[in-house]
């Protein structure tokens, strides 16, 4: 290959990449590089507190603040827990829509995938409000119906709050996942099931023995995504607050970061709440990516 050749083949990748490049560093790297900029700043008064205020550099004082309020640390054991209930969920009932669609025997395919995915193209704030009907017992025919049995259930209590928030996400995002399964599926080959079957194999031990094995990376996907997801968590709880005294105004990282920014007017400290809470999605993505790297070379 000529050089000349290689300089366009080089200036046509460029080409290509330039509008991904430019976006991902205007809304993804600028975004994140400000607010760490702004979480070593703080407001302050000048002339013993009379002055006009300005920004003053405060190095790392933001972080202490943040790690040593026991609200903030509260809201993010809160999300934790809402992690390990949200994550296996998710996981579990998008693999099972994708292995039943996928299924020899399902009927009706392309429109349980439409009903399955049509949650996704509903805003989160709608999803919360439509919910937050089916959660009030004055609103909820569901709820008033169990009542009249003797069955009082009240869904956003302090003790069910983190389930019935996580079942509006659940529902909201497990079509689209789905789908990134049912792409992995359709991907392979129909011989291997069918030399499967002449083998005498079943239908479920097709479905363990060989679908579940080869959607192993896209299940990684899927759970690292959603891992991420839940590090996001704010339109839910905020539209839920006002029916319940379960959701404070820093139930969630997000909320505190939220409430510190527009309710104490200190977007500093709102600022360093982001970062950690980005820090920690970094951390809980990569290291479950390396545990199962780990898992995988100790297979081989």
């Amino acid at each position: 290959m000529s050089s000349t050749t290689r300089t366009q083949s080089r200036g046509a990748i460029v080409l290509f990449v330039a509008p991904f490049l430019v976006m991902f560093a205007l809304f993804f790297v600028a975004p994140i590089g400000y607010a760490i900029v702004e979480s070593l700043f703080a407001v302050k008064s000048s002339g013993l507190g009379f002055g006009p205020p300005e920004e003053v550099f405060v190095f790392f004082s933001n972080y202490v603040t943040a790690l040593t309020s026991s609200s903030f640390l509260e809201s993010l054991g809160r999300l934790v827990l809402f992690s390990l209930i949200e994550v296996p969920l998710m996981v579990v009932t998008a693999v099972g829509l994708a292995l039943l669609v996928d299924s020899a025997h399902a009927r009706f395919g392309k429109a349980f995938r439409v009903i399955a995915f049509a949650p996704y193209a509903v805003p989160g704030v709608i999803a919360a409000i439509l919910w937050g009907f089916l959660y009030v017992p004055s609103t909820s025919p569901i709820l008033q119906v169990l009542g009249g049995v003797g069955i009082d259930i009240s869904p956003l209590s302090s003790d069910t709050v983190l389930f019935a928030i996580a079942n509006i996400a659940l529902w909201t995002f497990a079509g689209y996942n789905m789908y990134i399964l049912l792409a992995s599926l359709s991907s392979i080959p129909r011989e291997l099931f069918e030399a499967a079957k002449l083998d005498g194999a079943g239908e479920w031990q097709i479905t363990w023995q060989i679908k579940v094995p080869l959607l192993r990376p896209s299940i990684i996907l899927v759970t690292v995504f959603t891992i991420i997801g839940t590090l996001q968590l704010f339109a839910e709880p905020l539209v839920l607050r006002p029916l319940t005294t379960a959701i404070s105004s820093d139930f969630t990282p997000n909320l505190a970061a939220y409430n510190q920014t527009f309710a104490q007017g200190n977007p500093n400290l709102a600022a360093a709440m982001a970062v950690i809470v980005a820090l920690i999605g970094f951390a809980f993505s990569f290291g479950f990516l390396r545990f199962v790297n780990r898992k995988e070379n100790r297979a081989w």
